[in-house]
């Protein structure tokens, strides 16, 4: 049977001196693991990549996002197609191994592959040499001019996100990555109890409907804006990100090398923005 976005449990709920017997709802978590195949035709090869905790559902998604950031395929064209693995020992596993397919003409990075095997996408290098390979792996190099953010704007997403979360609001424990148009429109939601896979998710939808580079998208985070966050929008091209919580020093670094902008503590109508301001405007446009 498929694994599910929710489970629910019978729990104890204590009200003061009281006790009293109720079902709760709680976020899955199910490990997702990744494969590729690789090589001629005649001569395929498959390997496993990654392992990582999600919340099942858009794990195609999850997977193209993840090859695409963590700098396994380019673009659309080096995938040649993703499905959940046939051959798997165990009948629970049948949802949660999935193998992406690379096209014969992409070469992957082999000792990149063995570092994702050993390691998730938020562990490895850090400081500089990581800003220094995000921009090896041929980041889009982000818009100069524009897009522009009203400041009422990016005080609108957090609410927009929120009502838009309907695993949240039956669970309360699930991140979120959304993204919406300089006006505020909301584009595309995933939930994940990851960050980072949420993300990916979001990522991944785009990459697979070919809308790749999101050159005029705004993205919102829940929680705090990592590294990670920031190298990943910047594969995807985001030239704004917001975060509900605090940005991390490296990614305050990154956000500025990189070219985007980066707001923080997006909450209760305030934010800090910690670089290139020039794109959040009072107004929708640019004063002159």
């Amino acid at each position: 049977m498929p694994p599910t976005s929710y489970d629910y449990v019978t729990v104890q709920k204590v009200q003061g001196s009281e006790t009293t017997e109720a079902s709760d709802v709680l976020a899955a978590e199910e490990p997702l693991e990744i494969r590729v195949g690789y090589g001629p035709e005649s001569r395929r090869q498959h390997r496993t990549l990654s392992v990582t905790m999600r919340t099942p559902g858009h794990d195609f998604e999850l997977t193209a996002g993840f090859l695409l950031t963590e700098g396994i395929i380019r673009g659309r064209e080096d995938l040649q197609g993703i499905l959940y693995c046939p051959d798997v020992a165990k009948e629970e596993e049948r949802e949660n191994v999935v193998r992406a397919e690379l096209s014969p003409a992409s070469v992957p990075d082999l000792p990149r592959l063995e570092r994702h095997f050993y390691t998730s996408s938020s562990c490895g290098v850090c400081g500089k040499t990581s800003i220094e390979a995000v921009h090896a792996a041929s980041c889009p190099v982000l818009p100069t001019q524009g897009p522009y953010v009203a400041t009422a704007v990016i005080h609108q997403l957090p609410a927009q996100q929120r009502a838009a979360q309907a695993l949240f609001e039956q669970t309360g424990g699930l991140h979120a990555a959304a993204l919406f148009s300089p006006a505020g429109e909301l584009l595309l939601l995933r939930e994940d109890v990851g960050r980072h896979n949420a993300l990916d998710k979001v990522i991944g939808a785009v990459l697979l409907a070919g809308q790749l580079p999101l050159h005029g998208a705004v993205l919102l985070v829940s929680g705090r804006a990592s590294f990670e966050l920031v190298q990943k929008a910047a594969v995807a091209g985001i030239p704004v990100l917001a975060a509900v919580g605090a940005p991390s020093s490296l990614a305050v670094s990154a956000a500025h090398n990189f070219g985007m902008t980066l707001c923080g503590f997006v909450r209760q109508n305030r934010f800090n923005v910690y670089s290139h301001s020039w794109r959040i405007t009072g107004e929708a446009e640019p004063t002159s």
